[in-house]
């Protein structure tokens, strides 16, 4: 029988549809289709390979000298303008804000055809890096108040560009969604005085069904009300609120968890399309004991109707316990 399941954290509810689910290794793409490691190494009509740089959009690279292993540059047609006032406007139910802001996009590595599922911890861990560095620098302008960190992979995650990248938008207000899971975070604080994220994340490691990997600082889990299948969470095993605040240890722990997550969907799904985010607070909202920030890794692997767009409730055609028993290894997940 199909299953309601609730999101502890956003409330939301998920239909597990039991029924009609399919085993977890139904999800792996077709064996013929190409895989980002069988690209060539180096695209000529690619602006993110060596050789092609548009230097005039440059923003920073790391190493300074000599070859680049990791580059920041502005987003060629970017959503949002850095330079203006921040200007509001409100008539009657006509409201705007000026499209100021950051869009920024981080080639992750030189090679063409490979990703973060296919780095090195090393390599992993660079890109952690600038992410940090560069949300940091878009933080203190005043004007921005939320930043968004994700990376699309795939057609079907709204990737247009093969080249390993991911895109850093900071954005002059907090939007409804984000709001709307931190307000979900301090109502469950002012009813029990616990953070819902570390609760979830006790309970997990508790039951242990749904994990996937675990090292000191962080965990890895299926979510038990996924939206769509193999829809994970990484989250801090400290609490903290926001991605800026991390310690350089927590990054040097973080990258070899989640370059092995991101390759257990790569060799177990051949190479699905997904996406992957940062879960984080506003950059004017200081620490708190309600909020924990977290990673997000959303493969595309089913698809949304008229159904959830009606209801918000998502129909999830997996088991996330089997999904995860089936990333680890269980042999009996995937028969």
């Amino acid at each position: 029988m199909a299953e309601l399941r609730q999101n502890l954290a956003t409330r939301e509810w998920v239909i597990i549809a039991s029924e009609r689910a399919r085993r977890p290794n139904a999800y792996a793409e077709a064996v013929d289709r190409p895989q980002t490691h069988e690209r060539p190494e180096h695209d000529a009509s690619c602006p993110f390979c060596i050789g092609n740089e548009e230097l005039d959009l440059e923003i920073a690279r790391d190493p300074a000298e000599g070859p680049w292993q990791t580059r920041v540059v502005r987003n060629k047609y970017p959503a949002l303008h850095l330079d203006g006032a921040l200007t509001r406007s409100f008539d009657g139910v006509e409201r705007s804000i000026t499209g100021v802001g950051y869009h920024e996009v981080l080639v992750e590595h030189p090679l063409h055809n490979t990703t973060l599922a296919l780095l090195t911890d090393e390599e992993m861990r660079a890109v952690l890096e600038v992410y940090l560095r560069r949300g940091q620098a878009i933080a203190a302008d005043p004007r921005i108040e939320q930043i968004v960190f994700f990376k699309n992979h795939g057609e079907r995650a709204g990737a247009s560009l093969p080249h390993p990248h991911s895109q850093i938008i900071g954005l002059p207000i907090v939007p409804g969604d984000i709001r709307h899971r931190i307000e979900e975070a301090r109502r469950f604080f002012d009813d029990t005085g616990q953070c819902v994220f570390c609760t979830m994340l006790a309970d997990e490691l508790a039951r242990g069904e749904r994990l996937i990997a675990i090292n000191e600082r962080f965990a890895a889990f299926v979510l038990y009300a996924s939206s769509s299948p193999f829809h994970i969470w990484i989250l801090p095993r400290q609490h903290r609120a926001s991605f800026l605040h991390v310690e350089q240890d927590d990054l040097t722990l973080l990258a070899p968890l989640l370059r092995d997550v991101l390759f257990r969907l790569y060799a177990h799904l051949n190479d699905p399309d997904l996406n992957l985010l940062i879960r984080s607070t506003p950059t004017k909202e200081p620490e708190n004991g309600y909020f924990h920030w977290y990673f997000a890794i959303v493969p595309r692997l089913s698809r949304s109707a008229g159904f959830e767009l009606g209801s918000g409730v998502w129909i999830n055609p997996s088991i996330p316990e089997e999904c995860a028993a089936f990333l680890r290894g269980d042999t009996a997940a995937g028969s």
